[in-house]
């Protein structure tokens, strides 16, 4: 076990927390394990380059607890009625849809690598920023008016193109 891979379960862990946080109504604390959560990413990853501690189960598990991450705070916003629900749906559909893309190529025997796509970490901080940004108005309890719609809606639609990339190269390859 390296210690990018102890910082990224470290990051797992923050998971619940943050959701029970939000569930609580303790704005300050969840949006303060929010950014631990993002400082750890941040870090793990400058490790891991920095001193050649990449590993197999770290490549699996990053990405794994960011999207448990995101994934568990959109929809306890949306179930405590923060965000409108289609917005976790966006979020959560396109997540799952990939996870299980990933899955019939494997159970094909067409396994295929995954590399990041420009939309998709723009998709991923348009998420990240999203979720601060609504943690945050509710932490300090300021209103963005406009702001927060339009990264709303920002979100919505990096999140479905970023998704229609991802699944329009699987279709490429599985059909190759």
């Amino acid at each position: 076990m390296t210690i990018p891979n102890l910082i990224t379960v470290f990051r797992l862990v923050l998971v619940p927390l943050v959701v029970l946080m939000i569930l609580q109504g303790r704005w300050g604390v969840a949006f303060a394990a929010f950014v631990v959560a993002g400082v750890s990413d941040g870090l793990d990853g400058y490790i891991a380059r920095r001193f050649d501690m990449r590993s197999e189960f770290g490549a699996i598990i990053d990405p794994l607890a960011d999207k448990a991450l995101l994934v568990s705070i959109y929809i306890t916003l949306a179930v405590i009625g923060v965000l409108p629900d289609w917005v976790a749906v966006v979020v959560v559909s396109r997540d799952v849809i990939m996870v299980m893309a990933i899955m019939v190529s494997w159970l094909m025997e067409r396994r295929m690598e995954i590399r990041p796509m420009f939309v998709g970490k723009a998709n991923t901080a348009a998420q990240i920023g999203y979720a601060a940004t609504i943690l945050a108005t509710k932490a300090f309890g300021i209103g963005l008016g406009g702001l927060e719609d339009a990264l709303m809606i920002a979100v919505a639609v990096l999140t479905v193109l970023s998704g229609g990339a991802y699944l329009g190269k699987w279709l490429t390859h599985m059909t190759a």
